[in-house]
């Protein structure tokens, strides 16, 4: 029996295999329980378990083999919904503090679980591939979309072409700001070594560089075309120029939907006016002309004349002893005018009723011409994958293998369910933006993808495999595609949230998965009293939001460097499962930069020189002022390169020189 800390995992198929592999990279323990009996030679990542126990992981007995008191969490990942939420109840009971990862679909029945049992997520791998696999479609542009504080973010990829306003003698750091964050550069013909590596933030921009960076987006729409015409228009006719075209052309565009939204409103009015005008002189009519029936009766014979009711009130007036030449003419004036009125009532109404109907007759019935995505399976994921699509507001067409699916089920896109081979041709294959394969049988989506190349080699394919070998192989063989390991990128967020993260979403960056993990910080995490700007270059991650223990303190997105991690802050970043390891075991990358401040030009900015350096750095305000008053002197706190070059430029601000050296420079 294991005596030191481990993890367990229960499901040693496809995805529990994958979850070995990537607890393996943590370097702790691992323990499986596998129902049925595997060969370890035909399944390599089992010769990485510290203790194989073949059983039901539902029984306690099965459970009782492992030393659960030293269980730091468990990864329940079998097939069957009921054994996994069954082992953690058993799990629970013999241990209180283990942390459960549970492999379930059943969302209100997880929240639930979250709230009785506590230190407890639930995932559906499914529904975590969905989400790259939509983001994959979208092309090489796009690559991640998700939402923090109610507020929506993107990341993008963008090469920098002539046009591009970026290209005017700007630097890199100079991107940077309150609504965007870059997070990896590549420079002409140059390869990216690593996710969120350290770049120089003086570096100058350059035709045709790069740049990956999340930003913050005002609406839902992934759209580029407004960003292209803003920046060629920027381009041809100066800034001020273009931002008043691009005024003019928005109001322009409010003014036209807001005429099609009024245009029915005269005829409103004119029949409302109408009716009413005619209701008060019936009304005063019949009073003076049959006092006997009051005003309320005047009212009530008024209104039947106008819904044509001249028949029912025909006798009545006939039977009149005074004022009969004035009702008779009247009565058939409110009759003809009541039903001309109505009429027109009517033909409006029916008119917008047809139009409404037309509508979603062609909504569902429309075929997009080009730049759509087609969604070839639409089982789980392929019904998630259209659903955020169209959030996305992107045209797309779904492809289904069986002739009875359902229509009701997504009923704002076109499904086809012709042969794969028809269905091509009536879905514009040749002209789409993406071909999303997601059926759940390895070979066809294979055969798919090699037919669709065929087709048209420039379609941008997207494909979901189950096995490592054969991704790879496809990875090969249509290097121009994204091919998606579904249990590779479930496994990445499982490990993750076994040791204690909320993993909030994910997307696919340079072949790597990165995930939005949230923290919320301990006194014995190892980000606490760390600076953001040793987190990000430290662990190679990206800070997104901040948020201080303090309940009158708003959450910040992209927060400034020089803020300090304390315990019961909440802390959302972007990382890798690298990253996150790292985060794991304190593995800081070591600070290699110093600066030497040379000379101060104005001895009353030695004070707040002083507050910039310990904020900026780290270091302590008396050392601070101990280098600001005994100038020329090197700053013995070590920095990160982009930390570095940040305090120069802050101390330049202040009419303080300070340079650049290595740690090695000062030995």
């Amino acid at each position: 029996m294991i005596e030191s800390e481990f993890f367990l995992i229960c499901g040693l198929g496809s995805l529990g295999q994958q979850c070995i592999v990537a607890l393996n990279t943590f370097d702790v323990k691992v323990v499986g329980i596998e129902k049925r009996k595997i060969n370890a030679n035909e399944n390599p990542p089992l010769n990485l378990l510290e203790k194989l126990i073949t059983g039901d992981c539902s029984y306690l007995t099965i459970l009782e083999k492992v030393n659960l008191s030293c269980c730091r969490a468990a990864l329940l990942v079998t097939n069957n919904e009921q054994v996994n939420i069954e082992t953690a109840l058993l799990i629970r009971q013999l241990n209180p503090s283990t942390r459960l990862v549970v492999r379930s679909g059943q969302t209100n029945l997880n929240q639930l679980l979250s709230e009785q049992l506590g230190n407890f997520i639930a995932y559906e791998p499914l529904d975590l591939c969905a989400n790259a696999f939509a983001l994959a479609a979208l092309g090489n542009t796009t690559l991640g979309f998700f939402e923090l504080e109610q507020q929506w973010l993107r990341v993008i990829c963008t090469t920098l072409n002539h046009h591009h306003p970026w290209l005017r003698n700007q630097r890199l750091y100079e991107l940077n700001g309150h609504n965007r964050r870059i997070l990896t550069v590549q420079k002409t013909k140059q390869e990216i070594l690593s996710v969120f590596e350290q770049w120089d933030g003086e570096t100058m921009l350059q035709l045709n560089d790069s740049l990956v960076y999340v930003e913050l987006v005002d609406n839902l729409s992934l759209n580029h075309q407004p960003l292209v015409i803003a920046e060629r228009m920027t381009s041809l006719l100066g800034k001020s120029k273009a931002k008043n075209l691009l005024l003019t052309l928005l109001q322009l565009e409010q003014w036209q939907k807001l005429k099609l939204a009024v245009q029915s409103r005269p005829v409103i009015l004119f029949a409302t006016v109408a009716i009413s005008g005619l209701l008060v002189l019936g009304t005063l009519l019949f009073s003076l002309t049959l006092p006997e029936i009051g005003i309320l009766g005047s009212f009530y014979r008024t209104f039947v004349l106008l819904l044509g009711g001249y028949g029912d009130l025909f006798s009545e007036i006939q039977q009149a002893k005074h004022g009969r030449w004035i009702l008779e003419p009247l009565a058939l004036l409110l009759t003809l005018a009541g039903i001309a009125l109505v009429g027109m009532l009517y033909a409006l109404l029916t008119e917008n009723l047809l139009a409404t109907k037309f509508i979603f007759a062609r909504k569902n019935l429309s075929i997009p011409r080009e730049n759509h995505v087609v969604i070839l399976g639409l089982g789980r994921v392929g019904q998630r994958i259209a659903q955020l699509l169209k959030i996305w507001k992107q045209p797309t067409i779904g492809i289904s293998l069986t002739s009875d699916f359902d229509p009701r089920i997504l009923p704002d896109i076109p499904v086809l369910t012709q042969s794969i081979q028809d269905s091509f041709l009536k879905a514009n294959l040749t002209t789409a933006n993406s071909l999303v394969i997601v059926t759940d049988q390895d070979m066809l989506n294979l055969e798919v993808a090699l037919m669709s190349n065929k087709l048209n080699s420039h379609t941008h394919l997207v494909i979901r495999t189950a096995k490592e070998g054969l991704s790879q192989g496809l990875m090969s063989l249509l290097p121009r595609s994204q091919v998606l390991n579904t249990n590779h990128i479930a496994a990445e967020v499982f490990v993750s949230a076994a040791f204690g993260e909320n993993i909030v979403n994910l997307f696919r960056l340079h072949h790597q998965t990165i995930l939005v993990t949230e923290y919320q910080i301990d006194c014995n995490d190892t980000l606490s009293g760390l600076l953001l700007a040793e987190i990000a270059y430290g662990y190679g991650v990206v800070p997104l939001l901040y948020q201080s223990q303090s309940q009158y303190q708003s959450a910040l997105l992209f927060p400034s460097d020089d803020v300090v991690v304390r315990d019961g802050d909440r802390l959302v970043i972007l990382a890798t499962i690298e990253g996150l390891r790292k985060i794991e075991v304190r593995d800081l990358k070591p600070k290699t930069w110093r600066i030497r401040v040379g000379r101060l030009f104005n001895q009353d900015l030695a004070f707040e020189g002083a507050n910039i350096v310990s904020r900026i750095s780290g270091c302590s305000l008396s050392q601070a002022r101990d280098l600001m008053n005994n100038l020329p002197q090197i700053l013995i706190t070590p920095l990160y390169l982009p930390q570095a070059q940040r305090l120069i430029r802050a101390l330049k601000k202040m009419q303080i020189l300070a340079e650049l050296i290595t740690t090695k420079e000062t030995c």
